[in-house]
């Protein structure tokens, strides 16, 4: 873990800050977003967060770039996909291990924040998702996106698994792929359990959630996005989630089971 000078602006604000701000910390993974992730680290600390960069396996100068606008960095290499990216983040974050400006080994992070390095993440929302955690309680609260703003074939992506994986928990759940979230400690712990590395492992956080009784809840988020092609696959991505799917579905039924027993 890097603790250079340069990234003091990261470290916690004043604990009597009332928005609670200063018991969360945004963690943000990246995989070569050189050129977007310093807009994301300023707008992040000039809302009052410290930030931990996870550079998962990059080429380009992402790790460099996430430490110049003042984020702590955590490397991870060689690539290993968004999820083990995240789970590296929590575990650093739950072992309290030395952040930039002076947070130091032991500081004790109430929730963790997560938002993607690419820049389709307001980070000036943060604030909201972390008043409706103080408000509701909430273990997990998801930042859900506008489908009607996104391109097409995202938007028939996302709506065909959101309304599988509502099928699959039980319950209605407005947006499955999110990035945008915040989580207790708890629920991050749990999280760990899961074998997932990639995008899945966000599908299995709610499905975890949900399994143990945990509070869920959704903030409406805006997404924005950039000129670059998607290169998603309808139907390769169709399938792929039909598996993630079922596995969440399992995964609830084994932590519902846990609990009864």
């Amino acid at each position: 873990m890097d603790s250079e000078p340069g990234a003091r602006r990261g470290m916690p604000v004043s604990a009597n800050d009332s928005s609670g701000l200063s018991e969360v910390l945004a963690v943000v993974p990246a995989h070569n977003e050189g050129p977007r992730i310093g807009a994301v680290v300023r707008a992040l600390l000039a809302q009052g967060l410290p930030v931990l960069a996870v550079d998962d396996g990059s080429t380009d100068d992402t790790g460099e770039a996430a430490r110049a606008a003042g984020a702590s960095v955590l490397s991870v290499t060689p690539n290993r996909g968004k999820g083990a990216a995240l789970k590296a983040g929590f575990r650093a974050a739950l072992d309290g291990e030395l952040l930039a400006g002076g947070a130091g080994p032991g500081a004790a992070w109430t929730a963790i924040l997560t938002l993607d390095g690419d820049g389709q993440h307001d980070p000036a929302e943060a604030p909201a998702i972390i008043k409706v955690w103080h408000d509701s309680g909430a273990d997990l609260v998801v930042g859900a996106r506008d489908y009607g703003s996104m391109p097409p074939i995202r938007w028939f992506t996302n709506s065909v698994s959101r309304l599988l994986f509502s099928w699959a928990l039980g319950e209605r759940i407005p947006d499955n792929q999110s990035g945008y979230r915040l989580r207790t400690r708890r629920l991050a712990e749990a999280a760990l359990s899961s074998p997932e590395v990639g995008f899945a492992f966000e599908v299995e956080e709610i499905a975890i959630c949900v399994g143990r009784g945990y509070k869920l809840a959704w903030v409406p988020i805006k997404t924005i996005y950039g000129t670059e092609t998607s290169d998603i696959r309808p139907w390769s991505h169709f399938v792929s989630f039909m598996r993630v799917t079922r596995r969440a579905r399992r995964r609830v039924r084994l932590e519902r089971r846990a609990l009864s027993s």
